[in-house]
């Protein structure tokens, strides 16, 4: 299986930090947040990656060619953003020949890769997208799905103030290859993946849940949380949730 991990985002609100670090190598306990991705999918259940770049886009080269992985890893550089849906569109000729990984390097994340892509591969009939899922402790930030008996999801709500529970898209997918003519069908090169792909699919997509760990490392007080409790137990992670420490203790330690 090939996977597109994407780096180009801007990282707004992880600065002053991202003014000189892109977003995909911000570090969690010292180590960036691609190496994680590397890690968890090279060599066994990934053959090839595909990443593409925008902001800062030397230093991910730098990265890449520097690590372990970089035979099995390929960049493409993106002059104008394209969001998710345009990217993968772009990239079609690396992705078509069959089911593809499709995640955010940008988020700390640590799941059963075969697991889920045994899931993918049981899907029931009709189904054409994995999607990933966890719980979060910010719904109103994130794409809250609701799902039926089968696991498919019937209505997703992209960051609405009350969303109807916690259980949350993790920006992960595995996608059949039948994904990317639809994609050709909106006639443009700008798409996004949440507004105007995922609604389509409702109904013909499933979801997979991460109850091991998943953190969007969008601002800095998500990263320095996701500092103190990536490798604690389910259970003092959740007592940090609940009870966030405050940017000044951390600040302090």
């Amino acid at each position: 299986m090939k996977a597109l991990l994407l780096a180009a985002g801007l990282g707004t609100r992880l600065r002053p930090l991202t003014e000189t670090t892109p977003k995909c190598l911000v570090p969690i306990q010292g180590k960036p947040l691609m190496a994680y991705w590397l890690d968890l999918l090279l060599p066994k259940y990934v053959t090839q990656v595909l990443v593409n770049t925008h902001y800062l886009p030397q230093a991910v080269q730098d990265f890449i060619q520097a690590s372990r992985w970089r035979q099995a890893v390929t960049l493409v550089h993106e002059e104008a953003l394209l969001g998710t849906g345009g990217t993968v569109l772009k990239n079609r000729a690396f992705l078509e020949d069959g089911p593809f990984l499709l995640a955010h390097a940008d988020n700390l994340t640590r799941f059963d890769v075969p697991a889920f892509l045994a899931a993918h591969a049981r899907r029931p009939p009709g189904v054409e997208l994995t999607m990933m899922t966890f719980d979060t402790d910010t719904p109103q930030s994130c794409g809250i799905v609701e799902q039926d008996a089968e696991g498919r999801v019937v209505a997703f709500h992209e960051k609405v103030a009350n969303p109807p529970g916690t259980r949350a898209n993790a920006a992960v997918y595995v996608m059949e290859p039948s994904v990317i003519p639809f994609l050709a069908s909106f006639g443009k090169e700008i798409i996004d993946l949440s507004t105007e792909v995922l609604p389509h699919y409702l109904g013909k997509m499933q979801t997979f849940h991460n109850a091991d760990y998943h953190r969007d490392i969008g601002t800095l007080e998500s990263l320095r949380l996701a500092e103190m409790e990536f490798t604690l137990p389910s259970s003092s992670r959740h007592a940090l949730s609940r009870d966030p420490v405050p940017l000044k203790a951390l600040d302090a330690s």
